[in-house]
């Protein structure tokens, strides 16, 4: 799969609108439903069409490669995501209660989500380079994505104005660990005890 700067996966999940065309929104929900049931590698464009009801010709005009529809299938719930995730936090007066629950509301949509959580499960090996050695697009626009919300934070409770990059970094790489190794000595179980891990332990990094 092709990657793109992180600023541009940031850029475009943040503002990835649905496609206005109905064939292509279609190809993408397709997508995603076969991606999830098989997996990617075990897809090809043709599975796609047919669940699509078009012709593989059709999916080819949208998204040229098989890549690149799979980028956009992934960049389309990375939007959803963020968008998921801004809802959950938005009422909430702190930016430690939005560490907070956002750390919880993460893992539980992370691990619950047909696709990002079923292809940990169906084919890792495919994953985890994207989570690892390859992640750099995906792993450092979710960083640039909670260090804006930092940022704004500094501004809005007047917190010290220093670099929120390492501090977000250090919290994206956590939440990455858990999802990837669920298995640990500290209790992950449910949204409780997530957020009263974030409270403990991810919380005070706004202070360090």
């Amino acid at each position: 799969m092709r990657t793109d700067t992180n600023d541009s996966w940031l850029a475009r999940a943040l503002a990835l609108p649905e496609p206005e065309d109905d064939t292509a929104r279609r190809i993408l929900d397709a997508a995603l439903e076969q991606f999830t049931l098989l997996g990617v590698r075990r897809s090809s464009v043709d599975d796609v069409a047919k669940r699509a009801g078009v012709s593989r010709v059709t999916v080819y005009r949208r998204f040229q490669t098989k890549d690149r529809l799979v980028e956009e299938t992934l960049l389309r719930e990375l939007s959803r995501f963020f968008a998921r995730l801004d809802a959950a936090v938005a009422g909430l007066p702190t930016m430690k209660e939005r560490v907070i629950e956002g750390f919880a509301v993460s893992l539980r949509h992370t691990r619950a989500h047909p696709l990002f959580g079923g292809m940990l499960r169906l084919e890792p090996e495919v994953v985890l380079p994207y989570l690892t050695v390859q992640g750099g697009s995906s792993l450092n626009a979710t960083v640039e994505y909670l260090t804006g919300h930092l940022r704004r934070a500094q501004q809005v409770e007047g917190r010290p104005d220093e670099d929120p990059r390492p501090v977000a970094e250090l919290m994206v790489r956590v939440a990455v660990s858990f999802l990837l190794n669920p298995s640990s000595c500290i209790e992950m179980e449910d949204a409780e005890q997530a957020r009263n891990f974030a409270r403990r332990y991810l919380a005070p990094l706004l202070d360090a």
